[in-house]
């Protein structure tokens, strides 16, 4: 068993085993969750309950007696977790909120599981166990999240209930992620190694029973006397091996399972080929040579065959879609060349420390996240922005770890390494995602639940209705409950949606794009508005020089202008100063400009003598200041800069007004580009900023958005949101800062530019690990493909049993089709999430 390490939560704490309160909250609404103490029977469950109710503000109100939990929905304008402690204690109970310190999440792999009733069984076992607060259990990835209160159990009694019920399961350690995905990795594959050769070896077998049960029907009757003598000693024969030997793994399940009282599919392939070969070596005993026309040993071996060939085939296309999280691991270098003292050494990746110097040579990819402390290089980052042009990277810039350096020699600090990277942080995210259920899927769960017993019923029903009312005799009657027993496959509807979600979202982190699980998925398809937040997000998030204009009359040219002014910005932090020296390219240096008495004159300007030229740059007012009059024509022209959204800096020398530079936070190149793609999936895009009417509208036209909000102060963005969604509309966010988060979190979907602030991911649904807005169109429009898929897999694997277990009760399906129906049924589910790797970004 790995090292148990218990991972605390970064979402609010689901309601888990609570089951009277499982709707989620409305916009604008919250959820709390509080353990109550002194419960002791139906009626204090009402109490608390009633009291809940009564507390103005809170909308709803579900007690559960067996965790001693109380969820509740509220308006958190109108009340206060407090003042609910305070209600229960009124009606004589204690009550304590459960904060999301007081749960952990840990992640168990699950072994034994083979259809969607094996994932009803575990998850019922893991809620059951004391402490727990949510599971959910996948078979995809065979792996169960647990949220657990580490106060009221552990996670070893987890365990021993999964394995009570006949399971197995192992805490996965997040330590040693790389190195347990290769060790499951090497298991899976020797799994698929054992049941390949297990189907050749069983098909070799039952190929002679399948055409000897067939010659007599032929009328073959050039073949020797003796061989009709002994054709049903040699069935009996080669089935005994396939059936016995070959079908022990459905045996076996299936008596384990009977052992706890429970059923699955491996109970149905048990049970049908049982029934097939028993009756048939009882026919042998009783009949001799005769059975050969009566014995149903080639349904036997023949079902067994191509149920062991559908698990290989279904256990190649799991594989297959689970590679995302494994390329993503594999990314990382697994030694770095470290810097010291004495020179340079090869050391493993997992001793590498924060502060630690690194050396990153061409061609080699960057070991962990750092800031470049030397050398200039260009870095290919697509494989975790998912932007295809490399990155020009000098001294301070930060670097991701697992991208590629591609010409010069870099040396890093180490900043973030193991769990914290950014890489290690991506590949969390895919695998909560993976590990996440669709609501869609909860219809498919309640399904499944019963989904095995009831085929069992079905097959009883189909033997005694053909034995006495269809008067069929004994033989037809069980071959046709054999076949209905054969073709029910719980495994299509385990498989429909953790297979589509794990292939989705894994090519999304392919190409930078995370989507935070299932739900997400689902409430996306129904997003009709995107409300964009402009700086960083729209723009490009720092000012840059967009106009220099020489007024009438100035004795200056353009260059000349912009040495002048950079020379005397040079000294200014503010961030106009900082762009207008960035656009002249000029450093101190390189001018070989003078500069004397500068003086910054906070919301005025900066004033300045750069070669002997007195050079004062900034607002009206420091024109007025200065005795500088500004003529009609520099008015004109500043007006109309400021129109278009741009800072018009007036530049003086020598008490001349000479020249106006404009500023503004310029437009992204792909903005306008992504805001039509946007329109083409039939989204109104809104604006949302706190800039001056002017200037937002200005934006908004450069980007072609028709709705604007300007002047919305940070806290007044999540009620933008609000009032969206009264106005009736599903509401996606996207954006990038702290003052994001709020927003984020109060729309239907909330997508964060994956450079901004890591508060700002974390309160968001869809996270762009790039800063390409055009990724947004495609996040959306993945989650709609992964969703549509689910839907088709669902559809599929219910029409398939609707349809395929009447026909075989009504005695339309031989059982060796009914078997081959079952063995493909999961095999076209997987596949149909595997066209989603074909999904054009």
């Amino acid at each position: 068993m790995g090292v148990i390490q218990l991972i605390p939560l970064v979402t609010d704490p689901p309601e888990g085993r609570d089951h009277t309160l499982d709707t989620a909250p409305s916009p604008g609404e919250a959820r709390a969750t509080l353990t109550i103490g002194g419960m002791t029977c139906a009626s204090c469950v009402s109490r608390v309950e009633r009291q809940l109710t009564r507390t103005p503000g809170v909308h709803r109100a579900g007690v559960n007696l067996a965790t001693e939990k109380a969820s509740v929905i509220y308006d958190p304008g109108l009340v206060a977790i407090p003042q609910l402690v305070e209600a229960v204690e009124e009606a004589g109970y204690t009550a304590q909120p459960v904060t999301r310190e007081n749960l952990r999440r840990v992640e168990l792999a699950i072994s034994g599981m083979t259809c969607a009733s094996c994932v009803a069984r575990v998850e019922k076992a893991i809620k059951r166990s004391d402490g727990v607060r949510s599971a959910s259990v996948n078979l995809a990835t065979e792996r169960a999240v647990v949220e657990l209160d580490p106060a009221q159990g552990d996670i070893v009694a987890v365990i021993e209930s999964v394995e009570a019920t006949g399971y197995g399961a192992e805490v996965v350690a997040t330590a040693a992620r790389a190195s347990s995905q290769d060790a499951q990795e090497q298991e899976r594959a020797a799994q698929r190694g054992r049941l390949r050769r297990d189907v050749i070896a069983s098909a070799a077998l039952t190929l002679p029973v399948a055409v000897t049960a067939m010659i007599p029907m032929q009328g073959m009757g050039w073949l020797p006397e003796w061989y009709h003598a002994i054709s049903v000693y040699l069935m009996l024969g080669l089935t005994a091996p396939v059936w016995g030997w070959f079908g022990w793994r459905f045996h076996r399940a299936a008596l384990v399972n009977l052992r706890h009282g429970a059923t699955t599919m491996d109970t149905l392939v048990s049970l049908g080929t049982t029934a097939a070969f028993l009756y048939s070596l009882w026919f042998t005993l009783i009949a001799g040579s005769e059975a050969v026309h009566a014995v149903y040993f080639d349904a036997a071996s023949v079902i067994t065959t191509l149920i062991l060939l559908g698990k290989y085939l279904e256990a190649t296309a799991k594989d297959r879609s689970s590679q995302a999280i494994r390329m993503l691991i594999r990314l990382q270098p697994p030694i770095a060349t470290l810097l010291n003292e004495d020179g340079e050494s090869q050391v493993p990746l997992e001793t590498v420390r924060p502060g630690d110097l690194l050396l990153v040579r061409p061609g080699e990819r960057v070991p962990t996240d750092g800031v470049v402390t030397g050398g200039a290089s260009a870095v290919d980052e697509s494989m975790i922005t998912g932007e295809s042009i490399p990155v020009e990277k000098a001294e301070g810039d930060r670097v991701i770890g697992a991208t590629i350096n591609r010409n010069g020699v870099l040396r890093i600090r180490a900043e973030k390494v193991g769990q914290d990277t950014v890489l290690a942080q991506i590949v969390r995210l895919v695998e909560e995602a993976q590990g996440a259920k669709a609501p869609i899927q909860r219809l498919a769960d309640q399904v499944s639940a019963v989904f095995v017993p009831a085929v069992i019923g079905v097959a009883v029903l189909t033997f005694v209705g053909w034995l006495t009312v269809g008067d069929a005799g004994f033989t037809r009657s069980l071959i046709n409950a054999v076949a209905v027993l054969v073709i029910a496959c719980p495994c299509a509807l385990g498989l429909a949606t953790p297979t589509a979600i794990m292939v989705g979202t894994g090519r999304g982190a392919e190409h930078g794009v995370l989507i935070k699980g299932g739900e997400v998925l689902e409430r996306v398809g129904r997003v009709d508005t995107l409300v964009l937040d402009k700086t960083g997000t729209l723009t490009q998030g720092r000012p840059a020089v967009t106009d220099v204009l020489i007024l009438p009359g100035a004795t200056v040219d353009e260059p000349r202008l912009l040495d002048l002014t950079a020379a005397a910005e040079l000294g200014s932090e503010h961030p106009a100063g900082q762009a207008i020296v960035a656009y002249a390219g000029r450093y101190p240096n390189q001018t070989g400009l003078s500069v004397q008495d500068f003086a910054a004159l906070p919301g005025h300007g900066v004033r300045a003598t750069v070669d002997g030229v007195v050079v004062a740059a900034g607002t009206r007012k420091l024109m007025a200041e200065s005795g500088i009059p500004v003529s009609p024509d520099a008015e004109h022209a500043m007006s109309e800069l400021e129109q278009a959204g741009k800072t018009a800096i007036l530049i003086a020398l020598d008490g001349q007004l000479s020249g106006i530079i404009a500023i503004a936070d310029t437009l992204r190149p792909e903005s306008a580009e992504a805001v039509r793609q946007f329109r083409k999936l039939g989204l109104e895009v809104a604006l949302v900023t706190g800039d001056n009417p002017r200037t937002a509208a200005a934006m908004a036209r450069q980007a072609d958005i028709g709705r604007v909000m300007a002047e919305v102060l940070p806290e007044g963005k999540a009620a933008e949101i609000k009032r969206l969604q009264r106005e009736g509309r599903t509401v996606a966010m996207v954006g990038d800062g702290i003052n994001d988060a709020p927003a984020l979190a109060q729309a239907d979907i909330g997508i964060a530019i994956g450079n901004g602030a890591g508060v700002a991911i974390e309160a968001s649904d869809i996270t762009l690990v790039g800063s390409d807005l055009r990724a947004v169109a495609t996040a959306i429009r993945l989650s709609k493909a992964t969703l549509r898929t689910i839907r088709q897999n669902l559809f599929w694997a219910f029409i398939y049993n609707l349809l395929g277990i009447p026909l075989a009760a009504l005695g339309l399906l031989n059982p060796m089709i009914a078997a081959a129906a079952m063995a493909l049924s999961s095999v076209s589910v997987i596949s149909n999430s595997l066209r989603l790797k074909k999904f054009r970004l």
